[in-house]
């Protein structure tokens, strides 16, 4: 079965915002009233979205701050599902031993 692997909310950023309105890096990093460097990094895969920046985000380009959390959210959950395998878990509980 395929897996859905998003891409990072910073290449949605630069391609569905920055590329069609023309607007640069340093631009939309003093619109969010954060450095050029901070922006740099989330559209490059750097870091990604906290409560606050999607908050930024939310209030620059106009989707729900949810939204932009959600990106992330989806994308980091893609990226541990690459490595699920080597993730070493021991389960606490198991169904058959639930509590009547």
């Amino acid at each position: 079965m395929q897996m859905f692997n998003p891409p990072h909310p910073g290449e949605i950023i630069k391609e569905l915002y920055l590329e069609p309105l023309g607007l640069t890096v340093t631009a939309t990093a003093q619109a969010l009233g954060i450095s050029r460097t901070t922006m740099s990094e989330l559209l490059n895969g750097k870091s990604g979205i906290s409560p606050e920046m999607a908050y930024r985000l939310s209030k620059a380009f106009g989707a729900e701050p949810l939204f932009w959390l959600n990106l992330q959210t989806l994308y980091d959950l893609a990226q541990v599902r690459e490595r699920a395998e080597q993730l070493e878990i021991r389960p606490l509980f198991q169904p058959e031993m639930q509590p009547a």
